[in-house]
């Protein structure tokens, strides 16, 4: 082989290895791309958004462990976060964070309480006017230490911790940060949806 092209070869591997170690390393500890899937954040977020978590914003995961290498202050109350879902850790989750350790935690005719203060909550929608047991009644429930109460601004269609339960700290991925893409289908392009900041 021609040394010219030995040596230009040699470049481009070099150049494509080094850009999946980047691409791999802003990925596990960095940034990610997430899709919903679901309709359980209307209509904060809508099926079809992609979006970008803050990998780094918790803490520096160690990859394939649920484990921190440094952790810093945990989520805040109505950040939105994606974590492995309790019941499945194959698959992530998305919901807003409505409880921190020790809060108590209370859902009384579909209105919220936290530590027995109503909260005002403008992002929420109801889609059934009936008042249903454990997802219009909930509670009082202690949010235990290291763990997040979670649940889908889509109130009445979401499955969250009034069913299965707290979120672990380590199982927390990391927080919602911007819409990169938005469409319903190939005709129907979200444009005004698109680079906007999650809250």
């Amino acid at each position: 082989m021609n040394p010219r092209w030995q040596t230009l070869l040699k470049e481009y591997a070099e150049a494509l290895i080094i850009a999946l170690i980047l691409a791999l390393f802003i990925r596990t500890f960095v940034v990610q791309a997430f899709k919903i899937p679901s309709g359980s954040m209307l209509q904060t977020l809508q099926i079809g958004d992609h979006l970008l978590v803050n990998k780094f914003k918790y803490g520096i995961h160690m990859p394939f462990m649920d484990r921190y290498i440094f952790e810093f202050d945990g989520p805040d109350f109505q950040d939105i976060i994606v974590f492995e879902f309790p019941e499945d850790p194959s698959k992530d989750f998305i919901k807003r964070v409505v409880g921190k350790p020790g809060d108590v935690i209370e859902i009384r005719d579909k209105r919220f309480y936290r530590n027995g203060e109503i909260v005002s909550e403008e992002y929420i929608q109801h889609t059934d006017d009936r008042v249903v047991d454990r997802r219009d009644d909930f509670g009082p429930y202690t949010v235990p230490e290291d763990s997040y109460f979670v649940l889908g601004d889509n109130r009445d269609e979401s499955y969250d911790s009034r069913f299965w339960g707290s979120v672990e700290r380590e199982k927390i991925l990391g927080k919602a940060w911007r819409i990169y893409w938005s469409w319903e289908n190939i005709t129907n392009i979200r444009w005004g949806r698109i680079g906007k900041l999650i809250n």
